[in-house]
C-alpha cells in the first residue's frame, strides 16, 4: 500500500507516534545540511573491494557538473570491485534526501543483477574496520533500481541487508532484499529518494514524495557480507547508528542534491 507524503512535518509526526523511541526527534524545516558541496569529495572517502580505504580506483567516484558520478571508463574489468563512497560523519536519527539517475555503461563482467542497480547504505560499519578483501560493508541498503527493456515491474527504494537483519510487519524478515511499492522508473530519469532513519527503531523509504516501504529494528546478522573481521559482526547487535555510503556495483549512476536533517536533539 502506498501512502502519499503531506510534508516533512506530517511524516515525522506520524513516525514519532509509531515509535516510543522518538521523543527526542525534532522536526524544524530549517535544519537541512548539504552533504555534497557540488565541487569535490573532500567530506567523503572511498572503500572499494580489493583496495585499501581511500583508494578511489579508476576515479570510480568523481565530481563533474555539480554531480557525483560513478563511472568505470578507466577500469580494465570490474573484477567484483564493489565500491562505496562514505560521508565522513556517522549518524543515528536523520532524514536523508537525494536525487539519482542511471546512465549507460554497465560493466559486462559484473553480475547480471547489478544492471541498473545501485543504492545508498546506512548504519554502515566504519570502512576503516573492513579488511581489504571484504566485499560489502555490514550495513542496510536503500536499493535503487531502474526498469529493464522487458517492461516488467521493477520497483525502486527497496531494502537489502548485507550482514544485517530487519523486522517487517512485526516479524523478522528472512530474505536479503525486500521490494517496495514504488512504480518503475526508466534509466536516465532523475528520481528523488528519501530515507528517514530513527536509530534502531522505525525506518521509512520514500520515492518522489511517496512512502514506499517501512520496517524496523535493524540489527547485525545474516549473510551476504564476506571476509569481514569477526569482531565487527556481533550477531543480534542493534544498529543504532553508522555511516552513510553511496554505492558502486558495476552500473554508472549520478547523485546530486544530497541533504540531511539531523533528527537528534
Amino acid at each position: 500500500m502506498r501512502y502519499v507524503s503531506a510534508g516533512i512535518l506530517f511524516i515525522v509526526t506520524i513516525i514519532t507516534a509509531c515509535s516510543p523511541k522518538t521523543s527526542k526527534v525534532k522536526s524544524s524545516d530549517n535544519d537541512w545540511t548539504t552533504l555534497f558541496n557540488g565541487k569535490d569529495l573532500k567530506d567523503w572517502f572511498v572503500k572499494i573491494h580489493h583496495h585499501e580505504v581511500g583508494d578511489n580506483y579508476g576515479q570510480t567516484f568523481r565530481v563533474e557538473d555539480g554531480i557525483i558520478k560513478v563511472r568505470y571508463d578507466k577500469y580494465d574489468g570490474f573484477n567484483e570491485r564493489y565500491g562505496h563512497l562514505y560521508y565522513k560523519t556517522p549518524f543515528s536519527k536523520y532524514h536523508l534526501k537525494m536525487e539519482y539517475r542511471f546512465v549507460d555503461g554497465w560493466m559486462k563482467d559484473a553480475p547480471s543483477y547489478t544492471i541498473l542497480n545501485s543504492g545508498v547504505m546506512y548504519h554502515s560499519q566504519d570502512p576503516r574496520t573492513m579488511p581489504k578483501e571484504q566485499d560489502w560493508p555490514i550495513s542496510v541498503e536503500m536499493q535503487f533500481l531502474a526498469g529493464l527493456p522487458d517492461g516488467q515491474p521493477r520497483p525502486t527504494g527497496n531494502m537489502c541487508s548485507p550482514g544485517t537483519e530487519i523486522v517487517y510487519q512485526g516479524t523478522k524478515y528472512n530474505g536479503h532484499c525486500l521490494n517496495s511499492t514504488s512504480k518503475t522508473y526508466p534509466p536516465g530519469e532523475w528520481v528523488t529518494a528519501e530515507l528517514i532513519v530513527l536509530g534502531d527503531s522505525l525506518i521509512t523509504h520514500m520515492i518522489n514524495g511517496d512512502t514506499v516501504l517501512q520496517y524496523s529494528k535493524p540489527s547485525i546478522g545474516g549473510g551476504v557480507a564476506n571476509r569481514y573481521d569477526p569482531k565487527q559482526k556481533v550477531e543480534g547487535k542493534p544498529l543504532v547508528s553508522g555511516y552513510i555510503a553511496l554505492q558502486s556495483e558495476g552500473q554508472p549512476i549520478d547523485f546530486r542534491n544530497i541533504q540531511l536533517k539531523n533528527l537528534e536533539k
